[in-house]
């Protein structure tokens, strides 16, 4: 009889546990725990070594640690590597983090960092991870906490490069192939980092699911639960957050701005950021996208006239693309890199606006009617990008260039890109180490496999002085020296026009006013770690 007692009391005390979490207050409980926001894209795969993309990086860095850390204005911060220095003026010595531990409670050491650097090339892919490890020969484990990296050169920005060395298990991905790592990292089965969040799930452009990592070797996560909801559209982020359905939103449209500054429910943060929209003109001999008006094909690619560059440069109103396509959330831009970055050149003046004179310049090289062209740009990928793209093609008409716009999601523009199927071009690109080399020597140095620079050069552009400019840089130790090549290589991008920088990004974010407060970055990532909860 008493035994039924019991069980009588005990059936009592679990029918109330479960009520109790079925009342309102333990759903209040748990919300509060849990961190939800909108962005306009996420990962591309949870391997952190798939591609480059930012959005792709700024997911994972939550899963995944890297070696060094880009701190809220980019400056260079330790993370897994405590402290570094150069051993002669070839090699890197990394003095690892003691004590911390991967998601399957394994150890971090020296053969996870090796086995990371050698992997980034045998599977990274459409838009490559490569110009983070290029500079490297070999990896040499000294102890468990050590590495030396020997590179092909001096290489005096290689931990500024190391802020997007993805750390993953060499236990969990050993074995892995271009073929056969997505599905493993995918599934959970390989996603194991260092990171505060362990991967939980994750539905192609629809949401990430993350839980926090108790042990996690830095400063404890007040979110239990981190979901990041991929919503490309601007209007439907914004009534989502306005309906309560999301703690914060990314890339607030300009428009929406001043209305969701007015809602007492919701606070606004805006920042200028990194980023910067530029245009690539296709340097080969034959244009695969550009004909004459009628649609007959041209003798000759236009865009290797510097007349027409010049042309293309000066029909262009970058304060309006600032102030009207971009509402106020952008800024002229002169370079390619903003003026916060090391390496910028004080001495080149603001871009002209001059239609008339492009038009002269267009019949100057024979062109007087213009000629037709595809021009491509993202849809989804950085605030204005497609409303900057779509002006840009008016103010091309202008001057006689029939520019059809071609607005497409980052998915399919990027690698598009890189198999170079456009021949005029717009994307937004960031100075993520904060040193205009990783610019540079990305995108404007010849394309050259053996010598690791020009990845993203896709369109042929090749000046023989520019590519010694920038590779004479790499490897100056001395900053003063090295500041003044990157400043000339800045300059004569001006001058040449392989590219034309355009303008750069605003950026803003909304949250509820009662539940959290953000740190922008001016990288524009938007993690968890950089979010707290209202106290």
């Amino acid at each position: 009889m008493m035994d039924r007692v019991k069980q009588g009391a005990a059936a009592a005390v679990l029918a109330a546990c479960l009520a109790f979490a079925a009342t309102p207050l333990a759903s209040t409980w748990a919300d509060a725990q849990t961190l939800t926001i909108g962005v306009r894209a996420g990962p591309e795969s949870i391997d952190p070594h798939f591609t480059a993309t930012g959005t792709h990086a700024e997911a994972l860095k939550h899963v995944f640690d890297t070696l060094t850390w880009s701190g809220d204005g980019l400056e260079i911060e330790p993370r897994l590597a405590e402290s570094w220095k150069a051993v002669d003026n070839t090699t890197w010595e990394f003095k690892l983090r003691k004590g911390v531990k991967f998601h399957d409670g394994s150890d971090f050491t020296a053969e996870d960092v090796k086995f990371s650097i050698e992997r980034i090339p045998v599977v990274t892919g459409p838009n490559p991870l490569t110009i983070y490890v290029r500079r490297v020969k070999e990896t040499k484990i000294v102890d468990p906490h050590t590495i030396r990296i020997i590179t092909d050169g001096p290489a005096p920005n290689l931990p500024n490069d190391f802020i997007r060395l993805f750390i993953v298990s060499h236990k969990a991905a050993t074995g892995l192939t271009k073929d056969t790592a997505n599905a493993a990292f995918n599934s959970g089965k390989a996603a194991i980092g260092t990171g505060p969040y362990k991967f939980v799930s994750w539905t192609p452009k629809d949401q990430l699911v993350l839980d926090r990592f108790d042990g996690f070797w830095g400063e404890k996560q007040p979110w239990a639960r981190h979901v990041r909801k991929e919503i490309p559209n601007d209007s439907a982020r914004v009534a989502q957050l306005k309906a309560g359905q999301l703690d914060l939103i990314v890339r607030v449209p300009a428009s929406d701005v001043p209305t969701l500054e007015r809602d007492p429910k919701l606070t606004v943060v805006k920042i200028d950021t990194v980023y910067v929209f530029n245009m690539e003109l296709d340097q080969r001999e034959q244009a695969k996208q550009v004909t004459a008006k009628d649609g007959s094909p041209l003798a000759k690619n236009p865009f290797l006239d510097p007349k027409v560059r010049e042309a293309i440069d000066l029909a262009i109103d970058r304060k309006a693309l600032a102030e009207v396509a971009m509402e106020g959330l952008g800024k002229p831009q002169n370079q390619l890199v903003t003026p916060s970055i090391f390496g910028y050149s004080k001495k080149l003046p603001e871009r002209k606006y001059d239609p008339a004179a492009a038009k002269k310049l267009l019949a100057e090289a024979g062109y007087p009617n213009g000629f037709k062209t595809m021009f491509s740009f993202t849809s989804d990928r950085l605030p204005g990008d497609r409303q900057v793209g779509t002006s840009v093609a008016q103010m091309l008409a202008a001057i006689g260039i029939d520019a059809q716009a071609n607005a497409q999601p980052a998915a399919v523009f990027f690698p598009a890109r890189t198999r170079g199927e456009f021949s005029l071009s717009m994307s937004g690109w960031g100075t993520l180490t904060g040193e205009a080399h990783y610019t540079l020597s990305s995108v404007v140095h010849s394309n050259d496999k053996e010598k690791k620079f020009g990845a993203f050069n896709q369109l042929g552009y090749k000046n023989p002085v520019m590519d010694k400019l920038i590779q004479d840089a790499a490897v100056e130790m001395d900053a003063a020296k090295r500041r003044s090549l990157l400043e000339q290589a800045n300059e004569l991008v001006a001058t040449d026009r392989p590219r034309l920088p355009l303008v750069a990004v605003g950026s803003a974010w909304a949250m509820q006013k009662s539940k959290v407060t953000i740190k922008p970055r001016v990288d524009e990532d938007t993690m968890a770690m950089n979010i707290k909860p209202v106290k």
